[in-house]
């Protein structure tokens, strides 16, 4: 794969995992508020538990969501031949460990940096949605992260 098509074909993996990713939290966020309306307030200190493992899964299946398609993209360019190194590699690039048990050819190399700099995005933006989230479910359950008493 030349540059430009590395540039290219990243950016639009890129872009279609941060339209899923920006698109399952605004999903999640809908959940947060349906679930939360059940509750009375003051919350319970198990139902903002609870809230908050409902919108890990989420988020976490966002991120699943994201690897396979990485591994997808991997496994179509002809870049890893089997589905299990192709997920493997796209989970260890996606979270940026990057072992380097699994190398690609420098035809690729560009095209694999997309799925690290796509896991930064992602990783990113679900924290400060859960930050966020979890600072309204405090806020309106009367606490203050700040707060002494």
């Amino acid at each position: 794969m030349t540059l430009w098509n590395q540039l290219l074909w990243g950016s639009i993996y890129l872009s279609a995992c941060l339209i899923l990713e920006i698109s399952i939290l605004v999903w999640c966020a809908s959940v947060l508020n349906r679930l939360s309306c059940k509750f009375a307030k003051p919350y319970r200190p198990w139902q903002l538990g609870l809230i908050l493992v409902v919108a890990i899964f989420i988020i976490l299946g966002s991120h699943t969501a994201q690897v396979w398609i990485w591994s997808s993209a991997f496994v179509l360019v002809g870049a890893i031949e089997d589905w299990n190194t192709s997920v493997y590699f796209s989970l260890v690039t996606y979270t940026t460990l990057g072992y380097g048990d699994v190398v690609l050819g420098p035809a690729l190399r560009i095209f694999a940096a997309f799925a690290a700099v796509t896991g930064l995005f992602g990783f990113g933006i679900s924290t400060a949605f859960l930050v966020s989230a979890m600072g309204r479910l405090f806020s309106f359950n009367g606490q203050r992260s700040g707060s002494s008493s």
